[in-house]
């Protein structure tokens, strides 16, 4: 595993909405994570919509498709990096997509658009999600490349009627293509004869509610084979205060082996929290 200076890699991404890390994740595993979703991809049909695109094929629900996925959801420097970014708005972050991209050629130029506005809340105070695009074969300017942005994040970039000259994030299978959620950017188009496939990976504030349905996607039948953070990831634990809970309880025990007809509810707060109400109940007479 290269290594990356984490505290750099975060303020180029705050800085210009994105960067690239390359050589990030062995080769070896991104073409054994390729073969993995290649049936897939063959048996996945191609989009319908102008954003979706008629020539592109996608597919989610990454984490049940290959083992080699939770390296990518797991690696340590992406989630720092984004625990960095994130971690101030929310007191955990889950994953909000999991999805294989196919681009086949003659496929158009994607609409410039920033992933955030998937929520209608305010813009602009903090950052909803950080995506991770991982290339499962080179990207290059002709066969359909991310286009990202610079700039064109937080207030003063989302404040511009033209997002300006985009960059094309050319890279090779291994790397990582970070970038915010308010960042505009799109795949380009693809003018070979050969598909363009890359993972996307991406990070949202765990109160959101996620892109993907993460608990259709994995069932407590199919998350009960993962590692406990592989399944914390996914959405089977709470966020304090006591949201996203199973029967007042943490959604793990639907993981375990049996689990009770009846449970009791049981506080998940934070520690301020937990230390308010303590005082307070000190301080309310017996009866």
């Amino acid at each position: 595993m290269k290594r990356v200076d984490v505290a750099e890699a975060t303020a180029e991404l705050n800085a210009r909405g994105y960067c690239i890390l390359e050589d990030l994740i062995p080769a070896k595993l991104i073409a054994e994570l390729d073969a993995d979703l290649d049936p897939l991809f063959a048996a996945t049909p191609f989009g319908e919509g102008h954003f979706y695109g008629y020539r592109t094929k996608r597919f989610g629900g990454l984490l049940k498709r290959s083992r080699h996925v939770e390296a990518l959801a797991l690696e340590p420097q992406i989630l720092a990096i984004v625990d960095a970014v994130l971690g101030d708005s929310c007191d955990r972050i889950q994953l909000n997509v999991a999805q294989a991209i196919e681009i086949h050629p003659g496929e158009k130029r994607q609409f410039p658009h920033r992933d955030h506005d998937m929520w209608a809340g305010a813009k602009g105070a903090h950052e909803y999600l950080v995506n991770i695009i991982w290339p499962l074969t080179r990207f290059t300017a002709d066969n359909g490349a991310t286009h990202l942005y610079p700039y064109s994040h937080g207030p003063e970039g989302m404040a511009k009627d033209d997002p300006g000259e985009p960059v094309v994030a050319e890279c090779s299978p291994g790397s990582a293509i970070c970038f915010l959620g308010s960042t505009a950017h799109g795949a380009g188009a693809n003018i070979t004869s050969r598909v363009r496939r890359g993972v996307v990976i991406g990070y949202s504030l765990g109160w959101l509610k996620p892109y993907e349905n993460n608990w259709l996607a994995y069932p407590p039948e199919i998350a009960r084979r993962f590692s406990p953070e592989l399944a914390a990831l996914a959405g089977y634990v709470q966020h304090r205060p006591n949201l996203g809970n199973y029967e007042g309880q943490c959604p793990s025990i639907l993981l375990g082996e049996t689990v009770p007809e009846h449970l009791a509810a049981i506080d998940a707060l934070r520690p301020d929290q937990a230390a308010m109400l303590a005082e307070f109940a000190e301080q309310e007479p017996r009866r």
